[in-house]
């Protein structure tokens, strides 16, 4: 029955170990391959002497060590879906214009100048320019812009975006390989084949063990054989090989790994793998992207001022008015004012005369009063006076970050309402904590410097990097990564859309939130299911704690080998008479593996 398992399933460790040999370098493969060789040898012996039999060992010890294994290797096995998923963003197909009529084509057979059309809820099939029409357009998942953007003829579009409410047409600029979304793939996939593997202790230290080790068993049979028979010299031998078997110390990483990830999985907190554990310990920055990271990623109506005294009739028509828009801003609006009272709204179906004016607001008339709601650029447009009540307000929000939305009734400006993406609650008290761990607190954003710097005080965070494109996020990411401010700085990168992808994946470790998209958390190496930011924190000291007691297995799979070793060589005997046979040994060993395990249990009741 041992016989599979030792040359079957352990033959790998045979081939390492000749690898490894053949570039005279030794490893822990070495150290398996000689400990179970020599248990398994010497049992095929003791089938014709009355000697113990080792079959069970080296069972044992090859499939724990591949169980170990297996369980690494398995985490890092989706690395190249975010890829996949990223692909996935653009759309199939294009509707061009050619010869004055409209046809369908696969994307790939998009040409530069091609004219295009995009018609509301499509997505953009390449890069390129409005010529003709206007729109609004959420990028959120390309460029982390909080809010949807209005477009009109000579703006550029990006692949892959959202059309949400216009009908336009635009030149192709950049296809296939040259658009923002294949840059940002591009970005992702050299991002993760970069990352360089953190050096493993137990392998650092097996260089050096494992020669130390078979020179002593050697030494030990040549010592035995010269002083007493070759039983007793072959017996002692294999005693220290079986002493010597790295069981402990492969169990030493993958049972703390195991246990760690479970206790956080258990906080909503998802390791992909052990390099992210290794890593995320030693953070002195964390870098957070502001979009649906630090705030709430969804645009909300937070203040709204008004002249005169007939408040109540004008929430109803606004109310009446947005509810006939699908723009985004207009949602928020109608949320912040459905009705809360038995007394029902005007109806939206008594709206006359209604008009989307892309890029500028909404129009229509309600009881034979002319109703304006946009931007600033429509009151101009219209020639709206701005109400000198309101213009203080106008000024505080705009320097708070917040979008504006003017109201005006009969061509009378009457009131102000502002909107804005806001701050998670625990935000300030996750940066607070951070902080008192002793790490550099940076925010990374697409937006505007107004809108990143009033987040960002509100978040406690005096560093601020506002209009950062994101085929920059990972060029800054690595700006960090090497900066001399900071002694070894170790970079955590907290995002959640598309474009913060190659961000996480070039940070030292990357930490994705688990509402943003499927490509930002399989482009990191902690994903946090919950909203709650302060998971960040406690992702972070989880990793510390688990490294902790990782280096305490190795600590230990190292200390009792550099005690027991000796032993097994016969040291005692001159004083004591007694020696470790191969039994004795074998126990040993398990006895440090169950150690082992035993302090990865730890982990469970460590409270993060």
């Amino acid at each position: 029955l041992s016989l599979p398992v030792q040359f079957w399933a352990g033959w790998g460790f045979y081939q390492a170990a000749w690898s490894g040999f053949k570039n005279r370098t030794a490893g822990m493969d070495t150290l398996i391959a000689v400990g179970t060789s020599a248990a398994f040898g010497y049992s095929i012996l003791s089938l014709w002497f009355p000697t113990p039999m080792y079959f069970d060992t080296a069972s044992v010890i090859i499939t724990l060590i591949l169980l170990g294994r297996y369980l690494e290797a398995k985490a890092k096995a989706h690395t190249s879906d975010a890829i996949k998923k990223l692909l996935h963003l653009q759309a199939k197909t294009a509707r061009i214009i050619r010869n004055g009529k409209e046809i369908d084509i696969p994307i790939d057979q998009v040409k530069v100048g091609d004219t295009i059309r995009v018609r509301p809820g499509e997505k953009i099939p390449v890069d390129g320019k409005i010529t003709e029409g206007a729109s609004t357009i959420d990028e959120s998942m390309v460029t982390g812009e909080s809010l949807p953007v209005d477009k009109k003829a000579g703006d550029t579009v990006i692949g892959a975006t959202m059309n949400k409410t216009g009908t336009f047409l635009f030149a192709a600029t950049k296809i296939g390989s040259d658009t923002m979304l294949s840059q940002i793939v591009k970005m992702v996939s050299e991002a993760q084949s970069s990352r360089a593997p953190i050096a493993r202790l137990a392998d650092v230290v097996s260089g050096y063990f494992v020669p130390i080790v078979l020179m002593a068993a050697v030494a030990t049979f040549v010592v035995w054989f010269d002083a007493g028979t070759f039983s007793q010299a072959f017996t002692n031998m294999i005693a220290v090989l079986i002493i010597a078997c790295p069981c402990a110390l492969g169990l030493a990483t993958p049972t703390a790994i195991m246990v760690g990830t479970g206790r956080g999985a258990e906080h909503g907190i998802l390791i992909k793998d052990a390099e992210a554990l290794e890593v995320a310990y030693q953070t002195n920055v964390a870098v957070f992207d502001k979009t649906g990271t630090l705030t709430k990623g969804e645009p909300k109506v937070t203040d709204f001022a008004s002249v005169g005294n007939q408040i109540p009739r004008l929430k109803s028509y606004m109310y009446a008015l947005e509810k006939l828009s699908e723009h985004p801003l207009s949602r928020a609006i109608v949320s912040y004012f459905s009705p809360v009272s038995s007394k029902p709204p005007v109806s939206p179906l008594l709206v006359k005369d209604f008009r989307a004016i892309e890029g500028f607001g909404l129009s229509g008339t309600i009881a034979q009063t002319y109703i304006l709601i946009g931007n600033k650029k429509l009151m101009d447009k219209e020639r709206v006076p701005l109400a000198p009540e309101l213009e203080k307000k106008s000024q505080q929000w705009m320097a708070e970050g917040k979008t504006l939305a003017y109201v005006a009734v009969a061509n009378k400006h009457v009131a102000l309402i502002a909107i804005a993406d806001t701050i998670k609650t625990e935000a300030k008290d996750t940066v607070a904590a951070l902080k008192r761990m002793g790490i550099t607190v940076w925010m990374i954003t697409g937006d505007n410097e107004v809108t990143a710097r009033a987040i960002a005080k509100q978040a406690g965070i005096a560093n601020v990097l506002a209009g950062v494109l994101p085929q920059e996020k990972a060029a800054k990411i690595q700006e960090f990564k090497s900066s001399k401010l900071i002694k070894k700085p170790v970079v955590a990168f907290a995002g959640d859309g598309i474009n913060d992808a190659p961000g996480l994946a070039a940070a030292d470790v990357g930490i994705a939130m688990g509402t943003g998209t499927d490509i930002a958390m399989e482009s990191a190496g902690i994903t946090l299911l919950n909203k709650d930011l302060r998971s960040v924190v406690s992702a972070l000291k989880l990793s510390k704690t688990t490294l902790t007691i990782i280096k305490q297995n190795l600590f230990w799979a190292f200390g009792y080998n550099v005690i027991l070793i000796p032993v097994a060589m016969g040291v005692l005997y001159p004083v004591t008479g007694w020696l470790l046979n191969p039994a004795l040994a074998a126990f040993a060993m398990a006895a440090s593996s169950i150690s082992v395990v035993g302090n990865s249990l730890r982990l469970k009741g460590v409270n993060i």
